[in-house]
């Protein structure tokens, strides 16, 4: 038995030097150039955040701090930095959190009924709505900014929450989370009728023969093989509301309920750039979208390759 195991590790051994081609060597050595190009940001990233002041200022950024100057308080700094704008002991994650969580919810799901509406129900006019909605994927941010600003102050919110005490001091957030689901409704409707697309005809055919509404279809059958177009959906739409600043720099006034972008912007400081304790908030601020990536990991990967159709 000794003697065929060690026939196989070298036959093993052998196919794997003959795989050793200089072709695959070469290929081999521009992936991992690119895994190294594409990581030395992030790396130089978490070098400068785990340095000191002095050690910060006598290293290159990429290098180790080596064990004098390598130190967590810029982490630390940063999150009390994050959390001057307190409320209720929550502050500007939680804020975040407020906003995107329902923006994202609503966007996606939204996207999902009209994706449903435009590819599996016959009505006069959805080319030009789906026409629309197209162009509105491709409105930049700074093209709505002026009307946006008035479309918010002639509706005023703040007012129609009058006397509700969780929701009324938060009626920027609100409407920050309104902008993002109305931003966010175009894209995820592409995504979701491009998913939809491939879907069997057959199946929701014979549904509607068996006397299915289409109400019925969408939540029995469509729903359900919309998970994995759902992951995608989530993890885009979460990202991008997550990430943005322009929308929060414009609608959100007071201080106390910055979001974490608008509290990270305010980690420059005005004199002098602490980029150690700019980095750490960096890698705080993202932490809520790497859980995001690592919770629907599965499932992003089955819609982008449009598994569960």
């Amino acid at each position: 038995m000794s003697g065929e195991e060690g026939s196989e590790k070298r036959s093993r051994g052998q196919r794997f030097r003959d795989g050793l081609t200089p072709k695959r060597v070469g290929l081999y050595a521009v992936l991992f150039g690119m895994i190294g190009f594409y990581l030395a940001p992030l790396e130089s990233g978490l070098m400068t955040s785990i340095k000191s002041t002095e050690a910060f200022a006598s290293t290159t950024p990429f290098a180790p701090p080596g064990p004098e100057g390598a130190t967590i308080e810029p982490w630390l700094l940063a999150w009390e930095s994050l959390q001057e704008s307190l409320f209720n002991l929550r502050g500007s994650l939680a804020n975040s959190l407020f906003f995107a969580l329902p923006a994202t919810l609503l966007s996606a799901t939204l996207g999902s009924l009209a994706a449903y509406g435009l590819t599996k129900v016959s009505w006069r006019g959805q080319i030009l709505v789906f026409a629309l909605l197209i162009a509105g994927v491709f409105i930049p941010y700074q093209a709505v900014l002026v009307p946006l600003r008035q479309f918010w102050s002639f509706i005023d919110i703040a007012s129609m929450l009058t006397g509700v005490p969780v929701l009324e001091p938060r009626a920027d957030l609100i409407e920050l989370s309104i902008t993002h689901t109305a931003y966010g409704i175009p894209i995820c409707t592409v995504l979701f009728r491009a998913y939809y697309q491939t879907l069997d005809n057959d199946m929701l055919e014979a549904a509607r023969i068996d006397g299915a509404s289409i109400t019925r279809i969408y939540r029995r059958i469509v729903l359900p093989l919309s998970v994995p177009m759902f992951a995608v959906t989530l993890i885009y739409q979460f990202t991008q509301i997550w990430n943005d600043l322009l929308f929060a720099l414009v609608i959100v006034q007071s201080s106390e309920f910055f979001v974490v972008t608008q509290e990270l912007n305010a980690l420059q400081g005005a004199l002098v750039q602490e980029y150690n304790i700019q980095m750490a908030g960096a890698f705080i601020a993202a932490l809520p979208t790497l859980v995001v990536y690592i919770v629907f990991g599965k499932q992003f990967a089955e819609g982008v390759a449009g598994g569960g159709t």
